[in-house]
């Protein structure tokens, strides 16, 4: 298992490496003067210069990222050029706020679409079945955008319950991470059900069936667990794709997290800051299938034995 380890960290930079030099091409080739953005219009073309020259614009293509990796392996991500200050430390004051978004996001989409489809499996073709099916099928059609202005309009702009924008209490949240799990939990709630449907039809349900074992016991001891390698891996999924698309949703609920800051920093051709952002995501999200493959371990001993080859 630790080689295996191993080997996944190992193959983890090329792709690091791989999406940096893709963001770092496509953010210097496209249209737009970072210091003609962040000087002004009014700014005069040696002003400009002189920015350009202090912050190694003109230097070569390669030689700018090469002396961004270098500087990067070291810790230091650089300066933003909007506000002047880390990179790193940018990034640390948004971060709390995505994290605890994607979170709660995962927490109620895992909460409430694993047991839907747990209960749409076992009551299949009853009328709960058809509930909930019809309701993923209508919260997978909803964009994210516009189920959050519909939460704004009715929860907190009609009956006040939750704040609309901001971050200062749990409350906040409420709505963004619902907003966030809605269509990730309809697809977690068909593949639950087609999974389980899949599993109970199985010769040892019947068998634990016929041994006289409660119904629970053969639902989530056996069925469950032998369904779950799916269910994981759309968790995981969904977990990596939450931290890198909540840039609408932060948006819609003015939210200062790592999407807006991403957003606004794309904007301003704000390179050192686009870079240590979407590095940051992709470096999380391959963590986040690494673990997925582990939690692979631990509920199939095949996957355990195949690991321990490795």
């Amino acid at each position: 298992m630790v080689r295996y380890i191993g080997k996944r960290i190992l193959m983890m930079i090329p792709v690091i490496l791989g999406i940096s030099f893709i963001i770092f091409t496509i953010m210097n080739f496209t249209p737009g003067d970072p210091a003609r953005l962040v000087l002004g219009e009014t700014a005069t073309y040696e002003e400009i210069e002189t920015w350009r020259e202090n912050e190694g614009l003109n230097d070569n293509f390669f030689v700018r990222y090469g002396r961004y990796i270098k500087n990067a392996l070291q810790g230091d991500f650089g300066i933003t050029y909007t506000t002047n200050i880390s990179v790193t430390k940018e990034l640390g004051d948004r971060l709390p706020s995505t994290m605890k978004l994607a979170f709660g996001s995962v927490v109620l989409m895992v909460s409430l679409g694993v047991p839907i489809g747990i209960i749409s499996a076992v009551k299949q073709y009853s009328l709960i079945d058809r509930i909930s099916l019809v309701t993923a099928l209508l919260l997978t059609s909803m964009p994210a955008f516009w189920l959050g202005l519909m939460l704004i309009l009715f929860f907190s702009l009609r009956l006040g319950w939750f704040p609309a924008t901001g971050i200062a209490t749990w409350k906040n949240y409420i709505l963004p991470c619902s907003t966030l799990a809605a269509a990730m939990m309809a697809s977690l709630v068909r593949m639950t059900r087609s999974n389980m449907l899949e599993v109970i039809k199985q010769d040892y349900i019947r068998t634990a069936r016929a041994k006289g074992s409660r119904e629970m016991v053969v639902i989530y001891k056996h069925a469950l667990r032998n369904a779950l390698l799916p269910i994981i891996t759309i968790i995981g999924l969904n977990f990596g794709s939450l931290l890198g698309g909540t840039v609408i949703i932060e948006s819609v609920f003015a939210m200062p997290g790592i999407g807006t800051l991403t957003l606004n920093a794309i904007r301003m051709k704000d390179t050192p800051m686009v870079m240590a952002n979407v590095l940051f995501i992709a470096l999380l999200a391959g963590f986040i299938n690494l673990t997925v493959d582990i939690l692979y371990a631990f509920v199939d001993p095949r996957i355990r034995a195949q690991y321990a080859k490795n």
